[in-house]
């Protein structure tokens, strides 16, 4: 997961450097809604982790 957000982001980033901005903003909002999907995974993950061990 973190890997398509990394990938939307370098998306995002040539297609702002060859002047495409329609899809480099699409690009940024569909990189910050997938990072932070991953991020809530990431503690929901954690956290049932650390739940396990004790």
């Amino acid at each position: 997961m973190l890997r398509l957000a990394i990938l939307f982001l370098v998306i995002a980033l040539i297609a702002a450097v060859l002047g495409f901005g329609g899809i480099a903003g699409a690009s940024v909002g569909i990189a910050k809604i997938v990072f932070i999907i991953f991020i809530v995974l990431f503690v929901i993950g954690a956290i049932a982790h650390l739940m396990r061990k004790a």
